[in-house]
């Protein structure tokens, strides 16, 4: 089967797929294996809430959009402990109809990077695709005879790998899909396609287990985490076709930066005389060492 098939049944199984348990998978606590930018308490959903509301503009009020949160890892999403000025706040799970209608705050926080992907190898002047077989009781790779169709280089050096998720731009496609307006931001790991086709030579492909990072993406399939970087100019491309004029992507610090600025002073100056817990969020969230440049933003608006 492709790699892509093989993500799909190992994530989201109905039974045996790793986001499919019920067991908590984010975090720092014993037996979770990742922890990201909603694990850092409500800052979070406050600077997502004054980075919307600010790109929103002071022509638009905030109390006309419905917020909207797709694929949250906790079903009560980034707002859950926010008060925020949304006409309303929801969470909608992955595969749901998101009902997306009128004035819509479309967000996401690393969905784009769990969706399946294909794998490709360069090797004898051609692209071939890399999929997995069952040897006895153990997962290996093995190249298909034939490849997905992909927008893969016509030339690369010999033996480099690319990992592309054909399924996040689906997905991107469909929730920028036109019947409603506001504004898309999407909070992800991600690279330039030049960047993927020059700089990545082994693939982005990962797997995380209880917050170790591994190659061994076929080992242990529903007991661990399996990721890559998605192409931003694919899902910037998406937000175009669909009526998204100038999609940006930001890192994740600049991003707050320059659109919650007021929200990251006020918090600085109440904090400035000690560490608590919530200047620590901030600081893990903004720090480039930290989150800050791990992740990017992507974030267009359609009126």
């Amino acid at each position: 089967m492709t790699f892509a098939r093989f993500m799909e049944l190992a994530l989201y199984h109905p039974e045996l797929g790793y986001y499919r348990q019920k067991r908590q998978r984010v975090g720092q606590g014993p037996g979770t294996d990742f922890f990201t930018a909603s694990t850092s308490g409500p800052i979070f959903g406050e600077l997502v809430s004054a980075a919307c509301v600010q790109l929103l503009g002071p022509g638009l009020s905030a109390k006309d959009y419905t917020f909207v949160e797709i694929g949250a890892e906790n079903q009560l999403g980034v707002l859950r402990a926010v008060s925020h000025p949304f006409a309303e706040s929801r969470v909608v799970s992955l595969g749901e109809d998101a009902g997306l209608r009128g004035r819509c705050v479309v967000f996401s926080n690393e969905l784009f990077d769990a969706q399946p992907f294909h794998r490709f190898l360069f090797r004898e002047n051609r692209w071939r695709e890399i999929g997995v077989a069952l040897n006895g009781n153990v997962f290996i790779e093995r190249e298909l005879p034939s490849a997905t169709a992909a927008p893969l280089p016509l030339d690369s050096d010999e033996g480099y790998r690319m990992d592309l998720s054909l399924a996040a731009t689906a997905l991107a496609d469909q929730l920028s899909a036109p019947g409603w307006s506001g504004l898309f931001v999407a909070c992800d790991y991600g690279k330039s396609w030049r960047e993927l086709i020059e700089a990545t030579p082994q693939g982005t492909a990962r797997a995380y287990h209880r917050h170790v990072q591994s190659n061994s993406l076929l080992a242990q399939p529903g007991d661990q985490d399996l990721t890559c970087h998605v192409c931003w100019d694919w899902l910037a491309a998406s937000l175009e076709r669909n009526g998204f004029p100038s999609p940006s992507v930001d890192s994740q610090e600049s991003f707050f930066i320059h659109h919650a600025a007021d929200l990251i002073a006020r918090t600085t100056v109440a904090e400035a005389a000690h560490f608590s817990p919530r200047k620590l969020s901030l600081l893990h969230l903004l720090h480039p060492g930290n989150l800050g440049q791990k992740f990017q933003v992507l974030h267009a608006r359609r009126d």
